[in-house]
């Protein structure tokens, strides 16, 4: 067989070499002090952190689903990595976890130099953003299997929190406080359900402008949002004995991602009029006639975390929260009864 019989078949090793020529130096730029290997190792290296009592490891995996299919139609793959970044470090934190590094994956069809150092931009900014170091990844190009045009992003994040500083459903009782944070979007989930209602339903292009927005925002910028870090305003809550769980609101919306943070016996009292719903959702809502309670089932309406933490440190912890510049409230309250979240209206 003649040279070049790989590229014939639909992989272009050369195009692979060049976007890791340029995605070397976003990795080398996310370098932390536990990093030792470079970029090219078979596996990286990462020093275990000193100075943390009994440290236990925590990691999750995750990806931004079809998202990357209004990035594809907009044309824009800048930010897709950075929701991966920001959802991930947002699963460990639940924890009490910062993260220490990071992997993630690239898979195309065809692949373009150029979107995939978009990609990894993306990730190496929410990288430096949060603290962790891109440790390394994988880039694939496999015709046959993604469609021309199809990109596939996965991530994987690895952090660390104190064994006494572990939070979870073991500290929460009846009697502590929901506290509610602001999401910035759509986030990373319900896609497949809101770009059929936006392009299809509603029949929306992604440089109209979105109806009713007030911020003078296109149908694209609405929909690719970032999602957002939470760290940034809950690291200094993490040492608090009264932070007792967190419950990151992603696939499965409030209804199935509260009920995680809760031991058996608790369930969640969520007041729907502590908050107002972003536009938004009231709009997809109304283009699909959708239920409300498949609205808080697929979507964070509005909502991307909640803290679970006792009642007594709940004021001194959302004036915490409140002079560093972070908008939050009171949700509700964990009650005895069937694990499970009960909606009601003040």
């Amino acid at each position: 067989m003649t040279e070049g019989a790989y590229r014939a078949s639909g992989v272009d090793i050369d195009a692979q070499d060049a976007a890791l020529a340029r995605v070397k130096e976003l990795v080398a730029a996310t370098r932390t002090e536990g990093v030792l290997s470079e970029l090219g190792s078979f596996g990286g290296l990462f020093a275990a952190p000193s100075g943390i009592p009994e440290p236990i490891l925590v990691a999750s995996a995750d990806g931004v689903g079809t998202k990357l299919r209004v990035a594809a139609r907009v044309g824009d793959f800048s930010t897709v990595g950075t929701d991966l970044v920001n959802h991930c470090v947002n699963d460990v934190l639940v924890q009490g976890a910062v993260p220490l590094f990071f992997l993630d994956y690239v898979g195309a069809g065809v692949l373009e130099p150029d979107h995939v150092v978009a990609l990894v931009e993306g990730v190496a900014a929410a990288c430096r953003a949060n603290g962790c170091a891109l440790l390394g990844g994988e880039t694939a190009e496999m015709p046959g299997f993604y469609r021309p045009g199809d990109y596939e992003l996965v991530g994987f994040v690895v952090g660390v929190v104190a064994r006494q500083r572990l939070l979870g459903p073991g500290r929460v009782e009846p009697g502590d406080r929901l506290v509610g944070l602001p999401s910035s979007g759509l986030h990373t989930n319900g896609y497949s359900l809101a770009r059929r209602l936006v392009f299809e339903t509603a029949g929306l292009e992604a440089s109209d402008l979105w109806p009713g927005d007030g911020q003078g925002r296109s149908v694209g910028e609405v929909l690719l949002a970032p999602h957002r870090t939470y760290l940034p305003a809950l690291r200094p809550l993490l040492a608090d004995s009264g932070l007792h769980a967190m419950a990151h609101v992603t696939g499965g919306g409030l209804t199935d991602n509260v009920p995680r943070s809760l031991p058996a016996g608790c369930r969640a009292v969520i007041d729907r009029g502590t908050w107002a719903v972003p536009n938004l959702f009231r709009d997809l809502r109304a283009w699909g006639e959708v239920t409300e309670a498949e609205m808080l089932r697929v979507f964070n309406m509005g909502v991307g975390m909640i803290l679970v933490v006792a009642a007594e440190r709940c004021d001194a912890i959302l004036s915490q929260l409140r002079e560093g510049g972070e908008e939050a409230w009171m949700l509700g309250r964990v009650e005895s009864g069937p694990r499970g979240v009960e909606y009601r209206s003040s």
